[in-house]
């Protein structure tokens, strides 16, 4: 499925009344998540706040994230993708197989009470993360929950937004394609933006030596980086914004 319906942060906390994390621990990767722009805050259409929203946690562990959730589903690892196409038959009333869907670490009943709790909701909103994109399934995950979201338009508001890694890195994204055209892989040395991943890529500039100074924001190029790209962020000035002191920071 190509494109996904989303909305922006504002839409969510002024609307939604249903809030799905899945495969994501906004409470230590995302920290102001839960009281900037959803549970807890008091929005437009929801003007009771926390208490007029439910938040739902599908993942494979308890995380801190679960203390806030109203509902916690853990599932077995590697089993996304088949919890969000039973959600969808169950959306769409089909049958589905107990025994098949008891191998999710889920039962069918507690699928069908979510399928109903989302379908009767004014607005919802299912946040995924990278539990959903970096494990078994990887885009195939991603896609049946953006399938699961559309269906989900045929009863009520539904929208899906994906949480990536520490920080804001899909409002940067936007940020990005909206004021030059292009998600990543920028050089703005010429006045103009220039697109091309592989030369302008962090890596690379990092690697070839190119840059003479970096600011980091929620990134820890220090941990992840190859070895010639940390030496020279080593010997540049360097700022690092975070909320934690990471490797980078202590270059």
């Amino acid at each position: 499925m190509g494109g996904k319906i989303t909305c922006t942060l504002g839409e969510v906390k002024n609307r939604a009344d249903f809030i799905m994390y899945w495969g994501g621990n906004p409470a230590e990767c995302h920290p102001r998540h839960f009281t900037k722009y959803t549970i807890m805050q008091k929005g437009k259409f929801v003007p009771a706040g926390r208490k007029g929203r439910t938040m739902v946690l599908v993942d494979i562990r308890e995380t801190p994230s679960a203390k806030a959730a109203d509902i916690f589903l853990q599932i077995r690892p590697g089993q996304d993708f088949e919890v969000a196409t039973t959600l969808r038959a169950l959306v769409k009333n089909q049958r589905v197989d107990p025994a098949r869907v008891a191998e999710t670490g889920l039962s069918v009943e507690r699928l069908r009470d979510i399928a109903d709790r989302m379908k009767r909701a004014r607005f919802g909103v299912i946040f995924f993360g990278m539990g959903v994109s970096m494990t078994r399934g990887k885009h195939m995950n991603s896609g049946a929950i953006l399938t699961l979201t559309a269906e989900l338009n045929a009863f009520t508001k539904f929208v899906c937004m994906p949480m990536r890694g520490h920080g804001n890195v899909t409002g940067a994204d936007v940020v990005l394609r909206w004021t030059t055209g292009y998600p990543f892989g920028i050089s703005l040395s010429r006045g103009y933006p220039r697109f091309n991943p592989g030369e302008f890529s962090t890596v690379d500039l990092l690697v070839r030596v190119d840059n003479d100074a970096a600011l980091i924001l929620g990134a820890d190029p220090g941990a992840t980086m190859p070895q010639p790209g940390i030496e020279h962020l080593a010997r540049i000035p360097t700022i690092v914004l975070d909320p934690k002191v990471t490797h980078t920071s202590r270059l």
